[in-house]
């Protein structure tokens, strides 16, 4: 009877970085990465030793200088004695402000589209189809000039609402629509838990992130349930009350207040203002990117089998309910992909803000600030590494969603 035994293992040799193919693709990876390295570290050095010689050096500390001028769109406190740095705040937050709204509805537009453009009705099929192919083949840069041009051409301004017979008047006498913006309520606290008033909005997306995970265990609840006995209970009454619920007492514990738009002088005052500019590039980036997010859509319904939706409709289900329950659920893996870079567009296109003059990242820390400051190596960094940063936390947010929602093999 004899044995197998393993054959003795080879001494290393370097000439196995090369011949060997275990190791052939990490060497040549390694030697790619120090070529890299090299490359990085003499455009570095070459950029100091050419602005040593023109007596220049890479300094941030303008950051901290007056800033000198006013942005009318913002969402904290700022004057023109503010910083520079505290401009460049108030720019990632008006960014981020719109690249967020425009995710949202771009999302809402591309999935309705996307969905209708697959009807059996003939108009309706068309209709989407003349959409997407009028609004993703003209520039988004376009579409921001005609909707803001639009807004300020047709909407009335502060003055009509004025006098005893005005010809334009406020809706519900709290909406006020003007070629300067929209004109909203503003909610405010009474008695807030804190005194910050950042603190008790923070509260109040905490009370709704912790509905949703009630809602969500609400809802595994009722599926196990529905796997032991084949009755699914009904989970409609208890997520409305998990959602409504801590926001009324909340809303009750706080002195919800709405402080309403009022015409003062030549212009509306109180409120909260939704300029003209936010308006027309949240409005274009949502339709133009709508326009591609309806063909993933589209793209990844038609993945489907034909025999999912058949074999539903045999069940007894309405095509509404097809559509929710099995078609989309499944089309999600083909969906979400090609979405990352659709919502990663949106937030670099929102950088065309200057065409209208809203003041984003770009228009203060990569405008007024580069102009005034003459930084331009140190605000081009910034405006790379907020763009870079965004990007990357968008494309690790959607890929977990992207995770979770995949088919998991058994």
């Amino acid at each position: 009877m004899s044995t197998m035994t393993d054959p003795p293992k080879a001494d290393f040799r370097l000439s196995m970085l090369i011949n060997d193919t275990r190791y052939r693709s990490l060497t040549f990876q390694v030697i790619a990465a120090i070529v890299i390295a090299l490359c990085i570290w003499y455009l570095g050095n070459n950029l100091i030793q050419n602005l040593r010689a023109a007596g220049l050096n890479i300094s941030y500390s303008f950051l901290g200088d007056s800033a000198g001028y006013d942005i009318n769109q913002r969402l904290i406190e700022y004057d023109s004695q503010s910083s520079h740095g505290r401009a460049a705040v108030v720019g990632i937050l008006n960014t981020l402000l719109v690249a967020f709204l425009a995710c949202i509805t771009a999302t809402v537009f591309g999935v309705i589209a996307g969905v209708l453009r697959l009807s059996n009705n003939w108009l309706v099929s068309k209709l989407m189809a003349v959409y997407v192919e009028i609004f993703r083949n003209i520039p988004v840069l376009i579409w921001i000039i005609i909707i803001f041009t639009i807004m300020t051409a047709v909407l009335p301004g502060p003055r009509a609402f004025r006098g005893d017979n005005p010809t334009s008047s406020m809706l519900f006498d709290a909406f006020a629509f003007t070629n300067r913006g929209v004109y909203i309520p503003r909610p405010e606290f009474a008695h807030g838990l804190f005194s910050a008033t950042l603190l008790n909005w923070l509260v109040v997306i905490a009370g709704f992130v912790a509905s949703w995970f009630v809602a969500r265990e609400i809802e595994k609840r009722a599926a196990h349930k529905q796997e032991e006995t084949g009755i699914r209970p009904k989970t409609m009454l208890p997520k409305l009350a998990v959602w409504l619920g801590p926001f009324v007492v909340l809303m009750l514990l706080m002195g919800l207040t709405w402080d309403i738009p009022e015409l003062k002088g030549f212009n509306f005052s109180g409120g909260i203002k939704v300029g003209g500019p936010l308006i027309a590039l949240w409005f274009a980036l949502s339709i133009y990117t709508g326009a591609f997010i309806a063909e993933n859509v589209r793209a990844g319904i038609q993945a489907i089998s034909k025999g999912q939706t058949e074999a539903a409709a045999a069940l007894g289900l309405r095509p509404g309910r097809i559509m929710n329950l099995v078609v989309l659920p499944q089309a999600l893996r083909v969906i979400i992909p090609p979405l990352i870079s659709q919502y990663l567009n949106i937030t670099k296109n929102s950088s065309l803000a200057i065409a209208v003059g809203y003041a984003d990242i770009t228009a203060t820390l990569g405008g007024i600030t580069l102009n005034q400051t003459g930084r331009a190596i140190e605000c081009v960094l910034l405006l790379m590494l907020f763009y870079l940063t965004a990007s990357l936390l968008i494309s690790m947010a959607m890929n977990i969603y992207n995770a979770s929602v995949k088919l998991k093999e058994r």
